[in-house]
């Protein structure tokens, strides 16, 4: 086996700049890459993917590619493509795949999940057909050629009505240019298909995936679709109406869409990830690893989300603003909690806030200033829960083993 040459067009977007997602198209066996025309016009005028960097590559023996006499698998043909990404700057990137690009661009997410953000997979499955009609394909074409296959291929590639309502257009386009792919190279592609089966992993895959499947498509149906989404952890598959094999020519619009609020969702997935990870940081650095590791441990279904909350709004953003230090935030929090009689966090913002440099003279300061303002008895309680703390360091000291059970 060989990983084959492969080539295809960059488009830089209209916003250039190497920090743009970068979005790689793969088409389909027999097609090239001007069956995502519609889609990459679609995506240029919405303007959450008007920046978008978009790589499209043409298999082998189609559209630019050069032809390979020799044989490849599905994982050369994801290497092959990994290696036109790299040359056209590297780094991570979302792939979208039609049929036997989806294949790949699911090959690709499966080996290289440190590379993928994100997968589309249209019209297309961990495991196409059998090995037997692949081999039987192959033999058509190699005896008769990929002129052959048109009339079968407008059949499976389209909607009923579909060619009629689109004379002289993309989908005629695309029958044309099946003529055109070498016979060898679409042979070889369909063998690779027949090994190809990627079944068995699909429940270990992490990276967020889009199936968009055609209504009509008897090749791989809405059905079929569905069972991959279920598959794979957080999925989602959309069945496109009207629309069969080549879904995303029949429907240019409607797939940018599905497409862009993907990404859109992987960016803001992306972006409270980050937050969360800034807020966590922060959250142990003020409140020690064993306060938070507790609050992990004890988080449930019912307040996962406000465990995400506190960690990304409130310690991730609001405790990590510059303007003010945390040693000043110890300060404001501590005359807040008394003010609002919250007694059962000042314990907590007390250790808190000897982690953040302030004495206990200062604290116990904070706390009869704050007794002008909130009143006596708030401040008293307040400062009972300080002594407690106090003690409780104190001990600690004196004796390691010791420690209170809020550490």
């Amino acid at each position: 086996m060989t990983v084959p040459r492969l080539l295809g067009s960059f488009a830089p977007g209209t916003a250039p700049a190497a920090s743009n997602p970068l979005l790689v198209l793969l088409a389909s066996l027999g097609t090239t890459t001007a069956l995502w025309d519609g889609v990459v016009g679609a995506l240029r005028a919405d303007p959450r993917t008007a920046g978008l960097r978009i790589l499209r590559v043409d298999l082998p023996g189609h559209g630019a590619s050069p032809a390979s006499a020799e044989p490849f698998t599905i994982a050369d043909l994801a290497e092959a493509v990994l290696a036109v990404v790299d040359e056209a700057g590297g780094g991570g990137f979302h792939v979208a795949g039609v049929s036997l690009g989806g294949a790949v661009a699911l090959e690709l997410a499966v080996a290289h999940p440190d590379r993928v953000l994100g997968l589309v997979m249209s019209c297309s499955g961990a495991r196409i057909g059998t090995r037997e009609s692949w081999s039987a394909r192959a033999a058509d074409v190699r005896a008769s050629g990929t002129a052959s296959l048109v009339t079968g291929s407008a059949s499976r590639w389209f909607a009923p009505g579909f060619l009629g309502r689109d004379a002289g257009g993309p989908g005629a386009a695309a029958l044309t240019a099946l003529v055109d792919v070498d016979d060898e190279s679409y042979a070889c592609c369909a063998e690779a298909l027949g090994d190809f089966d990627r079944t068995r992993d699909l429940a270990a895959l992490d990276v967020p995936t889009l199936a968009l499947s055609g209504e009509h498509d008897a090749v791989t149906t809405p059905a079929s679709m569905q069972d991959l989404a279920d598959d794979i952890r957080g999925a989602r598959h959309i069945a496109l109406d009207g629309a069969s094999h080549l879904a995303v020519l029949e429907e240019p619009q409607a797939t940018a869409e599905l497409i862009a609020e993907h990404l859109v969702a992987i960016e803001r997935a992306v972006e409270a990830s980050v937050a969360h990870d800034r807020g966590m940081r922060v959250r142990r650095a003020v409140l020690g690893d064993a306060h938070v590791d507790r609050a992990v441990a004890a988080t449930t279904p019912e307040t996962a989300a406000f465990q995400d909350f506190i960690t990304r709004y409130a310690w991730g953003e609001v405790w990590d603003r510059p303007w003010l230090t945390r040693r000043d935030r110890s300060i404001a929090t501590l005359a807040s909690l008394t003010t609002g009689g919250h007694e059962q966090e000042i314990a907590m913002h007390v250790r808190a806030a000897l982690t953040n440099g302030l004495t206990r003279d200062e604290i116990s300061e904070v706390l009869l200033h704050t007794a002008l303002y909130a009143g006596l008895p708030a401040a008293n309680s307040a400062l009972a829960i300080a002594r407690t703390v106090f003690a409780e360091a104190d001990a600690a000291a004196a004796d390691p083993s010791t420690s209170s059970p809020n550490d």
